[in-house]
C-alpha cells in the first residue's frame, strides 16, 4: 500500500513539474514568433515589392566632382559667371566615400534595421587609399547635389555627419531627381554629384562639367549599386508577380490599363522606367506621347517619396528604388520629401 502509494504521488510529482514546464515555455514561444513577424506584416501600407533583381532592374551609383572650368549656364542656357567651387571639399568627401571605410559604411547601412542590404559595393569599385584632409576655413563648406533616392533613403543622413565629425566639414545637401540634380551642378550651385543615370552622367562628362580627381582614373566614379523594384498592390490585379520579367510586367500593366504612377521628373528611376515600356507605346518623357493613356499613366513630376504615397493611395503600380521603398514601409508610409 505505502510503495503504491509512493508511486502515485511520484507520477502526480512528474505531472505538475510538466505542466509548470509548459507554462513557464509558452510565453517564450509566442516572443519568439512575434519577433519573427517581419516588418512587411506589421506595416500599414499594403504597397508591396512584386518584382526585384531582375537584371534590367540594376540600379548603379556614380560621384562625379564638378569642373570649377566649366562653361555653367542656367536653366535657360544663359552663360553664368563668378562660379566659385570648393574643390578640395569635393575631393575630400570623393575621397572618403571611396575610402574602405566610407564603402563599408555604405554598403551596410540599413542592414540592421532591415535584415538585407539597401545598397552593394560594386565588385570594381575605385578605393581611395588618399589622406583626408581636416576643414579650413575656405574648404569647410561642401555642396553635393544628389537624387532624391540617394537621400530619401536615409543614406547621406546617415554618412555625411560621420564625415563631418571626423574631418570638420559642413555638407549642404541639394535634392532632387537625377536630372535637376545634374541640371544643379551645370549652374556652378554643387562642387559635386551622386546620381544614378548613366546617359546622363557621361553627357555631363562629355561637356565638359565634370573633372578627374587625383588619383582616380575617369571622371565619372561608380562605387554602389541596389536594384530597382516594381511596387503595387497587394493584390497585384495586373499579375507582375506571376510575369516571367520585368518587361513583362510593364506590358501587363499597360495591356490591362492599370494605374502606373510616374516619376515624370527625368530621375535616374523616371530614365530607367521609360526603358522599361513595350516600345510600340511610345512613352517617352513628352507629354505628348502618353496623352493617349491618361486613365492609367500618370506623370507626377515628383521625387519618389511622393510617388509611393500616390501609388499607395491610388492602388497603383510604380517604379522606385529598393532603399527608399523599404524605408517608406517601414515608417507606415511616412517619408519627408528632401528640400
Amino acid at each position: 500500500m505505502k510503495r503504491s502509494l509512493a508511486i502515485l504521488l511520484a507520477v502526480c510529482m512528474i505531472f505538475v513539474l510538466c505542466a509548470c514546464g509548459a507554462q513557464e515555455t509558452a510565453p517564450v514561444s509566442e516572443s519568439v514568433a512575434e519577433e519573427s513577424v517581419s516588418a512587411e506584416e506589421t506595416s500599414s501600407v499594403d504597397l508591396q515589392i512584386l518584382m526585384e533583381e531582375d537584371d534590367s532592374m540594376i540600379n548603379t551609383y556614380s560621384l562625379l566632382a564638378v569642373n570649377p572650368d566649366a562653361n555653367f549656364v542656367d536653366a535657360d542656357g544663359n552663360a553664368v559667371s563668378d562660379v566659385e567651387l570648393n574643390t578640395a571639399g569635393a575631393d575630400a568627401l570623393i575621397n572618403w566615400m571611396l575610402s574602405e571605410e566610407g564603402e563599408e559604411l555604405a554598403a551596410n547601412f540599413g542592414y540592421d534595421e532591415y535584415g538585407e542590404h539597401l545598397f552593394y559595393g560594386l565588385k570594381d569599385a575605385p578605393v581611395s587609399e588618399a589622406e583626408i584632409p581636416e576643414a579650413t576655413d575656405e574648404t569647410k563648406e561642401i555642396r553635393i547635389s544628389t537624387t532624391t533616392s540617394v537621400n530619401d533613403s536615409g543614406l547621406l543622413g546617415y554618412l555625411l555627419p560621420i564625415f563631418e565629425k571626423e574631418y570638420g566639414y559642413d555638407v549642404e545637401v541639394f535634392s532632387a531627381g537625377t536630372g535637376k540634380a545634374i541640371a544643379n551642378a551645370k549652374d556652378g550651385n554643387a562642387d559635386l554629384i551622386l546620381v544614378h543615370a548613366k546617359a546622363q552622367e557621361e553627357e555631363f562628362v562629355a561637356d565638359g562639367f565634370a573633372r578627374v580627381v587625383d588619383g582616380m582614373d575617369s571622371e565619372r566614379l561608380s562605387f554602389l549599386y541596389n536594384y530597382f523594384v516594381l511596387c503595387g498592390p497587394s493584390a497585384d490585379p495586373a499579375g507582375v508577380a506571376d510575369c516571367d520579367s520585368v518587361l513583362d510586367a510593364f506590358a501587363a500593366i499597360a495591356d490591362g490599363e492599370y494605374k502606373f504612377i510616374s516619376r515624370g521628373d527625368m530621375s535616374g528611376t523616371h530614365t530607367k522606367e521609360l526603358s522599361l515600356w513595350p516600345e510600340e507605346l511610345g512613352i517617352t518623357e513628352e507629354p505628348d506621347s502618353f496623352a493617349d493613356y491618361s486613365d492609367w499613366y500618370i506623370s507626377s513630376n515628383a521625387g519618389m517619396g511622393v510617388c509611393l504615397t500616390m501609388a499607395e493611395e491610388e492602388g497603383a503600380y510604380v517604379l522606385s528604388d529598393k532603399a527608399t521603398f523599404l524605408t517608406f514601409r517601414a515608417n507606415d508610409g511616412e517619408l519627408e520629401e528632401a528640400a
